[in-house]
């Protein structure tokens, strides 16, 4: 009975066992074709796309992850094609690449992208594929990574038209000051500016063109103060005045501060006029030992104030040490030379006879002039040895200089400073004085010939002390004093108004009036003449 129920038990397990294999079976087999399918469409999906570039290839570090040959090079073109923005402050331009000479040799880039993707095999591009759709970033193997440097270059002459373009379109360059002559003497103030640094924006520039992301880069800038007046600005303004005046001019300036000195026709050979009476007068005081008597400060009162020629003359005697003005000439001379004014010299006193033996002198200034100014045989210099000497004496007056290092004991400060309060006193005004204000201290000598007129003078201002020496000549019998002064005044004031640009002299009133006075003083000397004459 029991060998029966246990027969019938395991006859009934016999369909569930083999149900089972074939389940299993069915499952394997299923699995095999999923596989086998599964590969297949990862294979296929993969010969699609085995000619991509695998994620991560970057070509001149622009990702081309998956993307053809093609494509990857439209992108890599595409993005260094793309403007560069040049900023300064709020204004930004865009600049083309090639305009700014870039090239891009995206050919052999592509190449050798190519070359090394076909160089990688098939099994390796295969699990790179699959690794970059199934595994996270970091569990994906390292199967080496495509990475293609930029090739390219920037053309420096391009850059530098690129820089030029810049420089116009931004830079502000900073203004100086400006002389209005024509409106009253003011002076127009400068005005600060600014210029592209181009030596160090070059590079910065180049740079950005070269990478393919934030394309952006700032100028870098110089800042510029406004420029100060200075000497050869003050000299330009100086000749185109000189322009309207049918003749030449000879003009010294130094600045008695910086030792500065602006020369305009300044070496040549020039008469002396009454303006050699400040080496008269000089070398008075250094002939003088100890105080100076009555009749030598009359005389030389009447020669610095009233330009009187017989008073100059009995100077010469005292410089002379007797009566005799002829050795006193050659005393005077001797000490010019001295000084190193080698041009300056006196053979004939003042409306004297000439002498036989010796008419003249011969100087480097008048033995080879770029410029004739018709220069008096008996008496010369010029407007640059005049200066010097005015330069020497305010020297001097302050306890220094060439004349106390040349003649010490013989030439005193106080001496040198009683000389410019002399020359102060000095009112005729139509040359220097009437070109600065009433209250500035001029100590000027003028002088003038038939077609020669001249100012020499020291002017104390509040902008700065300088020395002024100008001559104006003329290839005539007679230059008129109506067309001489006022030119002569308006140097006066131009040079004025550059040692105080803050504060300018634009008053023409009282020049205008002097010069009223003055020719109507003239007229009435040429009538008085022409009526001693006989003449109409």
């Amino acid at each position: 009975m029991r060998r029966k129920e246990l027969s019938f038990s395991n006859k009934s397990r016999f369909p569930f066992k083999a149900a089972w294999g074939i389940v299993r079976q069915l499952i394997f087999l299923a699995a095999v074709i999923g596989f086998i399918w599964f590969a297949g469409s990862e294979v296929w999906e993969y010969l699609k796309v085995r000619d991509n570039f695998p994620k991560g290839t970057e070509i001149g570090s622009i990702e081309v992850g998956n993307l053809g040959l093609d494509p990857a090079q439209r992108k890599v073109e595409e993005a260094y094609a793309k403007p560069i923005i040049i900023r300064h402050e709020n204004q930004a331009v865009e600049v083309l690449p090639a305009d700014a000479g870039f090239t891009l040799f995206i050919e052999p880039m592509m190449e050798a992208a190519n070359q090394q993707l076909h160089d990688t095999p098939h099994w390796k591009r295969f699990l790179h594929n699959f690794s970059n759709k199934y595994l996270p970033d970091n569990f994906q193997p390292d199967l080496g990574q495509i990475n293609i440097p930029l090739q390219a270059q920037v053309d420096p002459a391009m850059l530098d038209t690129v820089m030029t373009f810049l420089s116009n379109l931004i830079d502000r360059p900073a203004t100086a000051p400006v002389l209005q002559t024509e409106s009253g003497g003011t002076v127009e103030e400068g005005s600060p500016g600014f210029q592209i640094d181009i030596e160090t924006s070059k590079p910065k520039i180049s740079a950005v063109l070269l990478q393919p992301t934030d394309r952006t880069v700032a100028l870098d800038i110089l800042t510029q103060e406004a420029p100060k007046l200075n000497l050869a600005y003050l000299e330009t303004v100086l000749k185109q005045q000189l322009e309207v005046f049918d003749g030449i001019g000879s003009i010294y300036i130094l600045d008695l501060q910086t030792g500065e000195e602006l020369r305009i026709n300044s070496d040549d050979a020039l008469s002396g006029l009454s303006v050699v009476k400040i080496a008269i007068m000089l070398e008075t005081l250094r002939a003088v030992d100890g105080p100076l008597g009555l009749e030598t400060v009359k005389l030389l009162e009447e020669t610095a104030i009233n330009s009187g020629n017989y008073s100059a003359n009995l100077l010469l005697d005292i410089v002379a040490g007797e009566n005799n003005a002829y050795l006193g000439v050659d005393v005077l001379t001797a000490s010019m030379q001295n000084l190193g004014l080698k041009n300056t010299f006196i053979v004939t006193p003042y409306e004297e006879p000439p002498r036989a033996a010796k008419p003249t002198l011969i100087t480097e200034a008048n033995s080879n002039p770029t410029i004739d100014f018709d220069p008096d045989p008996a008496m010369q210099t010029t407007a640059s040895e005049m200066g010097r000497l005015l330069g020497m004496i305010y020297d001097c007056s302050r306890g220094g200089g060439t004349l106390i290092a040349v003649y010490a004991g013989k030439v005193t400060p106080e001496e040198c400073k009683y000389l410019i309060e002399l020359m102060a006193q000095n009112d005729e005004g139509n040359l220097i004085r009437f070109g600065v204000p009433e209250n500035v201290t001029v100590a000027h000598k003028h002088g003038w010939a038939n077609n020669t007129h001249g100012d020499a003078g020291l002017v104390l201002s509040p902008g700065g002390d300088y020395v002024i020496a100008t001559y104006l000549h003329q290839d005539s019998e007679w230059l008129p004093a109506n067309i001489s002064f006022p030119i002569l005044r308006e140097l006066s004031r131009t040079v004025f108004n550059f040692f105080n640009a803050e504060n300018p002299y634009a008053d023409h009133k009282r020049a205008q009036k002097a010069a009223g006075i003055f020719a109507a003083r003239l007229a009435k000397e040429a009538a008085e003449q022409r009526y001693r004459t006989g003449g109409e």
